[in-house]
Order: C-alpha cells, then structure tokens, then sequence
C-alpha cells in the first residue's frame, strides 16, 4: 500500500463516503484471504466489483494460472485511471450496476467468480437487493462469490441467493472484516 493509494482512497472517501465505505484500501490480510478460496483453475472469468486502488486485485493477478478475462468495476474516476494505468490487460468498467449489460457487451454470459468489495450496509435496501441480483444474473451456477463486510448483516441477504460455505473473519484490517465465501445455488 503506498502513500498515493491511501490518498486516493482518502480522497475517495470524502467525496462518497456511502460509495467508498472506507477510509484505506484493504489490508494485505483481507486481500490473501478473499482470494485464498477461489478454485483458480477453474476461473475463466472473474469480475472484481469496487477494485478501489487494486489492493485485492495484485492478488487476484497472482493466482492466474492461465488465460483468464478479468474485469474491474470501480466507480471512482481518480482510481479507476490509476487501476487502468496498473493494469492495462484488464478490462475496466465505471459502475457495477451495469455489471451485466457490460458482461454482454464484452461478449460473456456468465461468469465463474465474482469478488465484492462493494459497502452493502451503506446501500438502500432497494440499491442493495438490485446489486445483488446483478450478481446473481451475472455469476453462473455453482459459481464462487467472495464478498468482505465489516459485519454480518449480510449474512441472510447472502443466504437467500447463495450457499454460504464460509464466513472468515480477518482482524488485521481497518476495520476488522468478515470474508464470505459463497457459492450460487445450482437452481434458484
């Protein structure tokens, strides 16, 4: 993490807080662990929604093992043209909400994983449950979802769409944070 990161991110949250959610990128802890479950040599396709500065991103670029489509979603201008500067192969998108119309733009159905970083508690319930059924259009079935909460009131908003099979939690962040490893129900 470097001074600039943390500045971006600052500044980042200052203008929305409700969008950034939090005043520093993730920490090398939470990073190692939202990616540790993910069965990388299965992933094709991997979108990370709210790459901030790319702190669990270098993560995700380490655990490719062969040719995968990587796609990033963050809504702040200032991060987004550093994540665009950091990692040129990927493909960067504005806003999450669209997840899906730009997975069909690009020419994808489906993907095998998803990884949030998106502040749920800040949402309306309404922004929250529109969210979360983007992801679940958007994710195939059987297909891993890893979200990182800084509680556990997700945990039944989670429960109605996808299978829990883990929840992490990682002290070593500010703040301290939940890792939830889920899987999407074969059939809804």
């Amino acid at each position: 993490m470097t001074i600039k990161e943390n500045l971006l991110f600052l500044q980042g949250f200052f203008k929305h807080p409700k969008r950034v959610g939090n005043i520093i990128p993730s920490s090398t802890f939470l990073s190692a662990k939202m990616v540790q479950p993910i069965p990388w040599h299965e992933v094709k396709t991997v979108a990370e929604l709210g790459s901030g500065t790319g702190a669990i991103t270098r993560y995700i670029q380490a655990q490719l093992t062969g040719p995968t489509k990587v796609f990033l979603f963050e809504r702040d201008k200032h991060m987004r043209f550093s994540l665009k500067y950091e990692f040129p192969e990927y493909i960067l998108h504005s806003n999450a909400s669209y997840l899906v119309k730009k997975l069909k733009q690009e020419g994808i159905r489906q993907l095998d994983c998803i990884i949030c970083g998106l502040p749920f508690f800040n949402f309306s319930s309404e922004m929250r449950e529109y969210f979360l059924h983007q992801i679940r259009t958007a994710l195939k079935p059987g297909g891993t979802f890893i979200a990182y909460q800084y509680s556990l009131q997700m945990k039944r908003h989670f429960a109605k769409d996808f299978i829990i099979e883990n929840i992490d939690f990682v002290p070593f962040n500010f703040p301290p944070a939940f890792v939830y490893t889920c899987r999407k129900r074969e059939t809804l």
